[in-house]
């Protein structure tokens, strides 16, 4: 007679990325949870709130804001850390601009500007652990990540230096200055994430379901209009009902012709697609085919 019970794929996930956020607030003395208000950030927040229930989050959220976001991302992230009554830091990339600690050159995304945003936030928070959003499936170099990423003094990523995590096992150890990026979501896909959405009824911005928008298309990508980004003479505007897979910089971030309205819809579009949510939608992974690794390499999320 078999004795015990068995998780489904869903609840081991949950019950992986739980211990993970169990196991860094015992370990590390100042972790940080980095909070864009997409989707893989709200299900990481979802999973760091019922780590810890009752009590609150032990660690605050984080920010790094670009200037180019959407507005509807934005009134989410504040009315999501205000419901929970976390501690909501943001960093901006304007600051570094205006103190000539970042270049902004004309035609390029401030998506490689976070990096100098993001270590500076590190440093003056004196975060030893930071939890990020990222998943395996993702990208080719984030496939490369451990859970425990390790990054030196200059917050630099090198793949050769990862440590192993053989039985699940999490090596935190480092010395002042340098930190470690945690990835709850490390083990999940686009479609476990849309599936835990659905099943724990996690709140997300209206962006990522269909609604009517004004969009043009570029290099294959459709791009929305919006205050941070205009067509050009050769790129009619029209109106289509779309949703976005992902939400990052504005001025980047593309989305895809939908009908989805609800999680269950969109679960049955992405159960079909043969696109990654990055190719597809993303024209800053476009720079090379090594651009995200090079990012990473910088110290990229």
């Amino acid at each position: 007679m078999r004795t015990g019970y068995e998780l489904s794929h869903l609840a081991a996930l949950e019950a992986e990325s739980v211990h993970i956020f169990r196991e860094v607030a015992a370990a590390f003395e100042r972790p940080v949870l980095l909070f864009s208000g997409g989707k893989d950030s709200a299900v990481m927040l979802e999973l760091a709130a019922r780590a810890f229930w009752p009590a609150p989050l032990p660690f605050p959220l984080l920010h790094v804001d670009t200037g180019h976001n959407f507005d509807e991302v934005l009134e989410f992230r504040d009315r999501t850390a205000e419901r929970l009554g976390a501690r909501l830091l943001v960093a901006r990339v304007q600051d570094d601009i205006d103190a000539g600690r970042a270049v902004e050159r004309a035609g390029e995304t401030r998506n490689r500007l976070q990096t100098t945003t993001l270590l500076r936030a590190i440093g003056e928070g004196r975060f030893d652990a930071v939890f990020g959003g990222a998943r395996r499936d993702e990208e080719k170099a984030r496939a490369k990540e451990r859970v425990f990423s390790f990054r030196d003094e200059y917050g630099a990523w090198e793949p050769r230096a990862q440590r192993p995590e053989i039985w699940n096992l999490y090596n935190g150890r480092h010395r002042a200055g340098e930190h470690i990026r945690v990835f709850p979501l490390s083990n999940w896909t686009e479609l476990d994430i849309w599936e835990y959405i659905d099943r724990a009824g996690v709140e997300l911005p209206p962006l990522y379901y269909a609604h009517r928008r004004a969009v043009f298309e570029r290099d294959g990508m459709l791009l929305a209009v919006n205050r941070f980004l205009s067509s050009r003479a050769d790129e009619p505007i029209r109106e289509e009902t779309v949703r976005f897979r992902t939400v990052g910089d504005a001025t980047c971030t593309g989305c895809v012709e939908s009908t989805a309205a609800t999680p269950a819809e969109v679960i049955a579009e992405i159960a079909v697609t043969r696109l990654t949510e990055r190719g597809a939608t993303r024209a800053d992974d476009r720079i090379s085919d090594s651009g995200m690794e090079d990012r990473k390499r910088e110290g990229y999320f």
